[in-house]
């Protein structure tokens, strides 16, 4: 398998794995969004809580771009970079795109 087309699946494994995290009562859903054409991949929250409160917001925002797999939001506790780290994926492809440029030279992952 070329390596776009691995972490293009590494990327919505982990995206269709936190849509399981929630109870299937809860009234606010996980929904992924999956632009395959252009390699954008984001998950969302959506619902009503307590009938009077609409809950909707990106938790997850991935894209690939140029070779590499830029975390552009990641609202989640256990991070994505960390665990695409973890399926393999080199950190200098990584790119966290959420780090203004000038800070990305103190981390780990990518400069962009």
């Amino acid at each position: 398998m070329d390596k776009l087309d691995l972490y293009r699946q590494l990327i919505q494994e982990l995206l269709l794995e936190r849509t399981k995290l929630r109870s299937p009562n809860d009234p606010v859903k996980s929904q992924v969004i999956f632009d395959r054409e252009r390699d954008r991949y984001q998950l969302v929250n959506l619902g009503w809580k307590n009938s009077s409160t609409r809950i909707y917001g990106c938790i997850l925002h991935v894209d690939i771009i140029e070779g590499k797999i830029w975390v552009q939001y990641d609202g989640t506790e256990n991070a994505i970079a960390s665990q695409l780290v973890e399926k393999g994926v080199p950190k200098q492809d990584i790119v966290l795109a959420y780090h203004a440029p000038h800070v990305r030279k103190y981390t780990d992952f990518a400069l962009g």
